[in-house]
């Protein structure tokens, strides 16, 4: 019997485009590809390992040609809506307390803040939950299996009472090796709304 819910937060409830974003970004750098050094400092700062500041700084430097705020508009490009239908859900789940309610994401200052500044129910979303970690205050990040079991280990969960959701599919690969239950959600084609109808042979 599922008693808790795991949430990813990006394409579960706030839409990304993540493939436009890329591209974007390529065409803004010039480049055919990001750099091994880009790859390690994204995921660096995405784990909270370094500051905004520091992050900024690397592509300044590497990209001179574009200003700061530029920078942080590709960096946030891949941010879009968030359909208040899923907030409404999410209270409503909150409302019944039949589940413990956690959001699990990878995500970073810049993006968070941006949320906090264009989203201005952020406060009622994250109020909906008993526990929300971001990837750059726990210094962890999926889906290395630690994020997964200090996840359990923090709240004391049984991992085949959990359900979680998230558009990874590497993601879900590794807590469903700890024997959590996982939702592969498609956000082109599913919607966390319809989850007591899509997985109701958990519940």
């Amino acid at each position: 019997m599922i008693k808790t819910l795991i949430f990813d937060f990006g394409n579960v409830f706030i839409n990304l485009d993540i493939e436009g974003a890329e591209k974007y970004a390529l065409e803004q750098f010039q480049i055919k590809s990001p750099s091994e050094e880009m790859l390690r400092i994204n995921e660096l700062y995405e784990k909270g390992l370094i500051s905004t500041e520091e992050f900024i700084g690397f592509y300044v430097e590497n990209f001179p040609n574009l200003s700061k705020n530029e920078l942080i508009g590709i960096w946030n490009y891949m941010l879009k809506d968030f359909p208040e239908s899923r907030l409404e859900f999410l209270q409503q789940l909150k409302k019944e307390g039949t589940h413990k309610l956690i959001l699990l994401s990878n995500t970073n200052e810049l993006h968070i803040d941006y949320v906090k500044k264009h989203m201005p129910f952020y406060g009622d979303f994250k109020n909906c939950f008993d526990a929300f970690y971001l990837s750059h205050e726990i210094n962890l990040r999926k889906p290395n299996t630690d994020i997964f079991e200090f996840v359990l280990s923090e709240n004391r969960l049984r991992a085949n009472e959990c359900l979680f959701i998230d558009d990874n599919i590497y993601n879900c690969k590794t807590s469903k090796a700890l024997g959590i239950h996982t939702w592969h959600i498609n956000p082109k084609t599913e919607d966390i709304c319809d989850l007591f109808e899509t997985k109701k042979h958990l519940f």
